[in-house]
């Protein structure tokens, strides 16, 4: 219908309409900004300290000092199985390109950006899609960003402190031949860290997702349990792309942490089942 031929209340609607769409816009905008805002200011705080982190943290799983093994090797005394002890990693890493090792600084930089402010970075993001959602969505994630920040952090510590470092031991300590000396490239090394730490965190989103899927109705356990031989399959396809390495053992790591994901989210899935039948015996009596 052409602009004259509306009367003023209809105007005022579609003007009003239009606004509000733009205002929305607007509104993501600045989340995007405050959330990449603050990434960038852990970026520059890491930048400012990375050689402390590079020696400390990127190099930690490199040393037979790491907590890690130094753990194994407790281990090894109490079970009397001495090949878990870890005393030494057989293999140096060096830099190859002219710009390397700066670039390495950036993007190790930028990632632990990411991994301190990612608790605040999502709690920007949820503040705009949380309006939009229905109250039984609402109820349903409750206290998503206190748990969401929980799960990437126990992943990202899972996959930093167990998975990366007994990785990284198996492949520096393999050797076709001892003629062949092993000399990683740091991208590489920084690499299979960085995906196996960041594989992790995202990997223990899992019972997050089943909880939030079974309290709108979408998810039960006994579909999961149904197609639990499916999940395992589907499970080692997506260790075998998030893991750099081709080598099975790497591929295994990563895929043990996410059957036993799946493990728990059936867990978790039934218990909101019962607890939602409980609730509705507890209406048909009433």
């Amino acid at each position: 219908m052409p602009l004259d031929q509306l009367t003023d209340e209809e105007i005022e609607s579609e003007e009003g309409k239009e606004m509000s769409f733009l205002d929305h816009l607007e509104e993501l905008r600045w989340h995007i900004i405050r959330a990449v805002g603050s990434i960038f200011v852990f970026a520059i705080i890491a930048f400012i300290y990375i050689e402390e982190i590079f020696q400390v943290v990127i190099m930690g799983p490199k040393n037979p000092d790491f907590w890690t093994y130094r753990m194994m090797c407790k281990l090894s005394d109490i079970t009397g199985y001495k090949d878990l002890c870890v005393t030494k990693l057989n293999f140096e890493l060096q830099s190859l390109g002219v710009s390397d090792q700066f670039t390495m600084a950036m993007t190790s930089a930028a990632i632990i950006g990411l991994c301190f402010a990612f608790p605040y970075a999502f709690w920007e993001l949820w503040r705009f899609i949380k309006p939009g959602l229905r109250n039984v969505e609402k109820d349903a994630a409750r206290g998503a960003v206190f748990f969401v920040s929980l799960l990437f952090t126990l992943g990202l510590l899972f996959g930093y402190f167990i998975v990366s470092p007994l990785a990284i031991n198996f492949l520096a300590n393999f050797q076709i031949t001892p003629d062949i000396k092993n000399q990683f490239d740091i991208t590489s090394y920084i690499g299979i860290l960085v995906t196996l730490s960041l594989g992790c965190a995202l990997i223990f989103q899992m019972p997050m997702i089943a909880y939030v899927l079974s309290k709108v109705g979408v998810l039960t356990p006994k579909f999961m349990r149904e197609y639990r031989k499916h999940a395992w399959i589907v499970i080692l396809v997506v260790a075998g792309i998030i893991t750099p390495s081709p080598d099975i053992y790497s591929q295994v790591l990563v895929a043990l942490p996410l059957a036993m994901l799946y493990e728990v989210s059936i867990i978790v899935s039934g218990r909101i089942e019962k607890a939602r039948l409980k609730a509705q015996r507890e209406l048909m009596n009433s």
